[in-house]
């Protein structure tokens, strides 16, 4: 129906940011940060909204990606929309463009198909990308580099993938995967062939001034049927050795990250192994935060923390490799950020877990999750707590 870009990040508190129209793009070529930098100087001042592929790592580090990828999302896409749009509640505010019937009409489309739960239906017949048997011989090769010390933690994860998908209404999906998951970091983003159906309950970073945040997730617990068993899966999830050294490790290398952009002894843990209550899940989360060095511009911040350790492990170029050795798919968008830049500078960007990505040339639909494996991992849990973060999601959409 509507041919241009457009985005959609949902704090699912009754407040949004649309943002919708043609303008300026920018997609990854040969130097897609040099690039970002004079794009983002270029159009200061302006509402900017984009995405960042996990393989930016190769651009980062001396690192590289070959696995199969059938998504084919460019590493890196910016747009300046020439609408955006505040929606709280049912009150609409114009941040960017003129309010005309144009913009009118694509925000009542919008608001109709949020409002509409008479959600289309959908056969979705997903299949893993590997076998539980492969699974557990590849997280067994993990723990091996784990005793060996090659590593301290690793993020390894696998794609269930449905072909020959026909998706003719993408609102619609995101709003049915919004129902399910109603994540504090949700997102819509569509643009050319490609869509994102986010279902994030986790921050990237957020920067307000010179103050950056980062809420890394570690440690996950299924819901419960009663608020009895709920409470006593929140207790066993806060007293989990395990699960605590999990986030503990990522705390640790976040905070090695930024020490890197801060200025001296700001950088401090706010919040450490908090838990949080999803429509799913629980899981533990942190916050780590600092105040930036004077002149430190966003690609800057992105050489420094990207990707996020939360979805790489520790060390992270160690994990990174052992990462592309192991997983079966090129991650792409999966686990990298969806997000927009405000015209004074500030930002906030999601991580894109919990979330499904679509080609419509290709039909391709897919599905990635992962899970942290230490030395005390057991392949038999890290295979079922996979299931218990996107179980809901499968089942769901078919529903």
């Amino acid at each position: 129906m509507y041919d241009f870009p457009m985005a959609y990040l949902n704090s699912n508190d009754g407040s949004g940011l649309l943002a919708f129209g043609d303008g300026e793009r920018l997609y990854a070529g040969q130097q897609p940060l040099v690039e970002l930098e004079n794009f983002l100087e270029k159009h200061a001042g302006k509402f900017i909204f984009g995405y960042l592929g996990y393989d930016l790592k190769n651009r980062i580090e001396e690192l590289a990606s070959s696995n199969p990828d059938r998504l084919q999302f460019p590493e890196l896409f910016f747009w300046v929309p020439e609408w955006v749009v505040e929606l709280r509640n049912e009150h609409v505010s114009f941040l960017q463009g003129t309010a005309n019937g144009t913009s009118y009409d694509f925000i009542n489309y919008f608001l109709e198909e949020e409002t509409d739960q008479n959600y289309h239906p959908y056969r979705i017949e997903f299949r893993p990308r590997i076998s539980r048997e492969r699974y557990m011989t590849q997280v067994e090769s993990l723990i091996g580099h784990l005793r060996r010390g090659d590593i301290y933690e690793v993020n390894y994860c696998q794609e269930f993938f449905a072909e020959n998908v026909r998706i003719k209404n993408p609102l619609d999906t995101y709003f049915k995967l919004n129902n399910i998951t109603r994540a504090p970091f949700s997102g819509f983003f569509q643009f050319d062939q490609f869509s994102a159906f986010c279902g994030s309950p986790e921050r990237y970073l957020k920067k307000e001034g010179q103050h950056l945040i980062t809420q890394p997730i570690k440690g996950t617990s299924r819901r419960g049927a009663t608020e009895t068993e709920d409470k006593a899966l929140i207790e066993a999830l806060q007293n989990d050795p395990k699960e605590r050294a999990e986030n503990v490790m990522i705390v640790d290398l976040v905070r090695n990250d930024f020490s890197r952009i801060a200025e001296k002894n700001s950088v401090q843990v706010d919040e450490l192994c908090g838990i949080y209550t999803f429509e799913s899940v629980h899981q533990m989360i942190s916050t780590v935060s600092c105040d930036l060095k004077a002149g430190t511009s966003f690609t800057d911040i992105l050489r420094a923390t990207f990707p996020m350790g939360s979805m790489t492990g520790a060390p992270k170029i160690s994990a990174m490799n052992l990462i592309e050795e192991h997983e079966d798919f090129k991650r792409g968008l999966y686990s990298g950020s969806i997000g927009y830049i405000r015209p004074n500078g500030d930002f906030d960007f999601n991580v894109v877990i919990r979330s499904l990505l679509y080609n419509s040339e290709e039909e391709y639909l897919s599905c990635g999750v992962g899970s942290a494996i230490t030395i005390r991992s057991d392949a038999e849990k890290e295979y079922e707590e996979c299931f218990v973060k996107v179980n809901r999601i499968l089942q769901g959409m078919n529903e």
